[in-house]
């Protein structure tokens, strides 16, 4: 039996500004995020011809609160349908202020053979001068590429890796860049020019995620910086932190007593610890001799946490498979 053609694209929604709401077309900001339904976010993108587009919605959230049970549903519904032959690719609605955390995430867990594309919009559904139409329409475009696989983030005309991406702008319509590395590729008339070949990234697979209700690890960040000390992760400690990611500053420099308080918090318990560095730009270049605390390379802070999240959960299911 022949296999159905792959035409089709499917849109999971999660809320966010692109399905956001004003009272006025010309109010950019006074919005509520997280109002407009994906079926109508569809209706408005004029996607590429020839491509059937389904969509379902999996959260209305503003980005701001994403959570890892939405995180675990989201994955689970990725999972299942790259998994349908008729499905090119799956594309994402999302709030910019968390995107490249859940971009990240999907990229550590799912292991798709397909496109997996998220995108969202700096101004709300009701602006006048909405750019999430173009953005989804963009994504959908990107989605239905065939020969792609892996999830890239889509925005002002550029995609992005999940690796790579982060936001830089709290306004402005190219909120998103990619560092050092450069965005993958531009879209030009709806076309994709790819500048750099797809990264894939190792997933864990489905099965390190906690079941449904159950604890996730609990990491948070804390900062290195002049006249900083180590009472935050004392008390931390104290509360039964997990794991701790350190945006150090320059090369992965730790404040020495901070650095002094996070080896007492690994000698006391078993915290995990990460250093990444607090630069917009660039990665922790290891030194050469060995380092108290490991290296998080070229990812940013947030993008550190949710890693160390997903080793924590991959070490207390070591036998977990990839999907």
């Amino acid at each position: 039996m022949q296999s159905p053609v792959q035409n089709t694209v499917v849109v999971l929604g999660t809320g966010g500004t692109i399905s956001g709401s004003a009272a006025s077309p010309d109010d950019n900001l006074g919005y509520v995020a997280g109002t407009v339904g994906v079926d109508a976010l569809v209706a408005s993108a004029n996607g590429p011809a020839g491509v059937a587009v389904e969509s379902e919605q999996i959260a209305q959230l503003d980005s701001k609160d994403m959570d890892f049970a939405t995180w675990r549903r989201l994955a689970e519904r990725v999972a299942h349908h790259a998994a349908r032959p008729e499905v090119a690719g799956i594309v994402i609605t999302h709030g910019t202020d968390t995107l490249e955390e859940t971009a990240w995430f999907l990229a550590r867990v799912v292991a798709a053979a397909k496109p997996v594309v998220l995108t969202g919009a700096m101004r709300p559904a009701t602006s006048r001068e909405a750019d999430g139409p173009g953005n989804l329409a963009d994504a959908i475009a990107v989605a239905s590429q065939a020969g792609r696989a892996g999830v890239v983030v889509v925005f002002a005309g550029q995609v992005h890796s999940a690796h790579d991406v982060r936001k830089v702008h709290p306004s402005r319509l190219d909120a998103f860049a990619s560092g050092d590395a450069g965005p993958l590729g531009r879209l030009e008339g709806g076309r994709l020019a790819s500048a750099r070949p797809w990264p894939r990234e190792a997933a864990l697979g489905l099965g390190v995620l906690p079941a449904e209700g159950a604890a996730w690890p609990w990491v948070e960040i804390v900062s290195s910086a002049a006249g900083v000390d180590g009472r935050a992760v004392a008390a931390l400690v104290d509360a039964g932190v997990d794991g701790l990611v350190v945006a150090a500053t320059g090369n992965g420099s730790v404040h020495r007593d901070l650095a002094a308080a996070l080896a007492r918090a690994a000698r006391r318990r078993p915290v995990a610890i990460l250093r990444a560095t607090r630069c917009l730009d660039g990665a922790v270049a290891e030194k050469g001799e060995p380092e108290a605390f490991a290296s998080a390379g070229d990812l940013v802070p947030v993008k550190a946490r949710v890693e160390l999240v997903l080793r924590l959960l991959q070490a207390r299911a070591p036998a977990a498979k990839a999907d």
